[in-house]
């Protein structure tokens, strides 16, 4: 990595990343067995589990980059959430203790977050002043329009835009029964367990799927892409102009591309029901 690379993480955290190079993937009978000696009160087969998950901390914790904290404060949050997760961890469950973790890192980085963004200084400079009215008064969210009304460089705007934005829905504001947000967020969220039994049921289907795309022909996969994986799927006949066939064959080929898919999937023919 160049000095600007440099530059953006700081000379710690290209280190810190630089030293999880070698970390290697643990299997997950090696997990199972470094989890059960760890329970058993082996501290050293604990070190060796949570140092196979460290990678996966700082992969998260580049999902905030853009909140104006330090990476290296944020990664360290991260990590204590993986301590306590390893902590609670069950080697006897079929999850994997970073899909577990997921759970327990992101939990703690949000809280983290959310405590430190409060006491970053936004709208020191005039640019960034006009910027916060302009997104106050039409609520842009748009990196670029939003620098060209105010004048801020669009890389600025990218950066402190989740801090407007959480300002503007500051946990701390009060309701009007005088209770602040952040104890009327629903209760209702998953568990670790539930969340990683999910985690680790998406995981499955997703490959379940790839697998059985792999079984139609060209043109099935090409209209299964475009009609079942897109936002915004094309109609039959824009696919049938495409292809250069008539609407009615594109609609044949893809219910044919379905009851093939449903009998590859299994368990998950739901997915194209």
């Amino acid at each position: 990595m160049g000095s600007a690379g440099r530059g953006v993480e700081g000379d710690s955290l290209h280190a810190y990343r630089r030293s999880l190079a070698g970390v290697q993937v643990l299997s997950r009978e090696a997990e199972h067995d470094l989890a059960l000696r760890w329970a058993a009160g082996d501290k050293r087969a604990g070190s060796k589990l949570v140092e196979a998950c460290l990678p996966c901390v700082v992969a998260i914790a580049f999902e905030y980059r853009r909140w104006g904290v330090p990476m290296e404060d944020i990664i360290q949050q991260g990590n204590l959430g993986l301590l306590k997760a390893a902590a609670k961890f069950d080697p006897n469950r079929a999850c994997r203790l970073a899909t577990y973790a997921a759970y327990w890192i992101r939990a703690e980085i949000r809280e983290y977050v959310m405590r430190a963004f409060r006491v970053v200084r936004l709208g020191t400079t005039k640019a960034e002043r006009k910027a916060l009215r302009t997104f106050r008064k039409t609520k842009i969210t748009d990196p670029a329009e939003l620098s060209r009304l105010s004048g801020l460089p669009e890389e600025r705007v990218r950066g402190l835009l989740p801090l407007m934005a959480a300002r503007e829905t500051s946990l701390d504001a009060s309701m009007l029964d005088g209770a602040p947000a952040s104890e009327r967020i629903a209760g209702n969220l998953p568990s670790p367990e539930e969340d990683a039994s999910r985690t680790e049921i998406a995981s499955h289907a997703q490959h379940a799927v790839s697998d059985a795309i792999t079984h139609l022909d060209e043109r099935e996969r090409m209209i299964v892409r475009e009609r079942f994986m897109k936002e915004e799927p094309p109609t039959l006949s824009e696919l049938g102009h495409r292809l250069g066939v008539s609407k009615e064959r594109v609609r044949q080929l893809e219910e044919r591309a379905r009851l093939k898919l449903r009998g590859e999937l299994g368990g998950y023919a739901d997915l194209v029901a």
